[in-house]
């Protein structure tokens, strides 16, 4: 390796694509091509990036296998940077394997973190916790490792696990303070202000109040009864009955857990859950059948009691019942909690992420676009969608459970 392709390769380890780029930009020989690729990334080129990138892979040939790979890790940093989550995986994992086997374990652990980071995108949540556990981030240069801790930091914000979130971003401003990357440091501090930005509503007896992410955990542990409208799930302590899949069901048990007067009319869960004006007998008997079925769900966590108008939600041995809601309430609020991140995502990206059509989401997209809370640029199968102004609050709780929506 000659000076100027060190020197290069230096710049761009200590978060400098310009740098970079002004000891290689008028050289065409594969190794400059490559570097010149991730530099743009770096930049914000992406498609200029890409073809860089695969201009070098094809120079270097095919006796040049780890070259190659570290192609094709760097063009999939860029595609993981752009929200393209469709990005073939195995080609990524051959990669990691050919550097392993060349003994380029830096960049082999760097594949590997780009691998969960699209895991905990995409809400595989247990997986990626396996691959960090396995994953030793010691080869990782100071951006790498920023990275890597963004990645415990994310997952340990979906597990809602505040103290550990905080640690690992701790560590990821320490380490980004010693790269050049004006990006990283942006990306911590964004992470780190969903800390303390409101997570959800509390409501119960009539009352709300917004609730912190530190807050919610408590909650969780707690023995309280939680109709959790973030995940379409009633939970008490480590049992969860999810109602994503059950909609009716989860409008009547929000309905109870929500009535002040001790019970609630027929009539009025017959509105919240059929969407009924009137109530005749067929929505009476359908309600009766309905609240059958939540019994049984509910059972060892709560009765669901018949009074004279309607029926109460009683909680097992006393235990409060409240309900905890986003902050804001909005059908699309899944989507605005994507990009929330500050990054601009393809539709198709959304919809892996979300567990959704990728209909469903276009029909999101074109809603949000026209109330004018997110906007696109590029055509086809470059365009990507963002937030003009990023929500202030904090997204872990809205991820999960949108497939109800299909």
């Amino acid at each position: 390796m000659d000076s100027l392709i060190a020197a290069a390769a230096q710049a761009l380890a200590a978060g400098d694509p310009l740098g970079a780029l002004n000891r290689v930009a008028l050289r065409d020989d594969p190794p400059a091509l490559a570097l010149r690729g991730i530099a743009m990334a770096r930049l914000g080129d992406g498609i200029r990036a890409k073809a860089l990138l695969r201009q070098a892979a094809r120079s270097f040939g095919a006796r040049a296998a780890m070259a190659r790979a570290r192609c094709a890790v760097a063009e999939a940093e860029i595609a993981l940077a752009a929200r393209d989550l469709s990005w073939p995986t195995k080609a990524l994992a051959e990669a990691r394997d050919t550097l392993e086997q060349h003994g380029d374990h830096a960049n082999a652990a760097y594949a590997r973190s780009l691998e969960i980071r699209r895991m905990v995108l995409i809400g595989h949540l247990d997986e990626a916790e396996r691959g960090l556990a396995d994953l030793d981030p010691s080869p990782l240069q100071p951006a790498a490792r920023t990275i890597y801790e963004l990645i415990v930091a994310g997952l340990a914000l979906r597990r809602l696990q505040t103290k550990a979130a905080q640690a690992a971003l701790e560590r990821a401003a320490r380490t980004a303070g010693q790269t050049r990357s004006p990006e990283l440091h942006a990306e911590v501090e964004r992470l780190s202000a969903t800390l303390s930005a409101p997570a959800a509503r509390l409501i119960q007896g009539g009352e709300q109040r917004l609730l912190q992410l530190d807050e919610v955990e408590a909650l969780f542990r707690s023995t309280t009864l939680i109709v959790d409208a973030c995940r379409l799930a009633v939970r008490q302590g480590s049992r969860i009955v999810a109602l994503a899949r059950r909609p009716v069901l989860f409008a009547i048990a929000r309905r109870l857990a929500e009535g002040t007067a001790g019970d609630v009319s027929r009539s009025e869960l017959i509105a919240e859950a059929f969407r009924g004006k009137e109530a005749d007998e067929s929505h009476r008997a359908r309600l009766r059948v309905e609240i059958g079925r939540l019994r049984q769900l509910l059972k060892g966590m709560a009765e669901v009691n018949a009074t004279r108008d309607g029926f109460a939600l009683v909680p097992r041995d006393g235990c409060g019942v409240v309900v905890l809601a986003q902050p804001i309430e909005d059908e699309n609020a899944p989507v605005l909690a994507c990009l929330a991140d500050g990054e601009a995502w393809s539709s198709s990206g959304l919809a892996l992420a979300l567990g959704a059509s990728q209909r469903t989401v276009q029909r999101a997209l074109d809603a949000l676009a026209l109330s004018g809370k997110v906007q696109s640029f590029g055509r086809g199968r470059a365009q990507r969608w963002t937030c003009p102004v990023v929500p202030a609050f904090a997204t872990s709780l809205l991820l999960p459970a949108w497939s109800s929506l299909d």
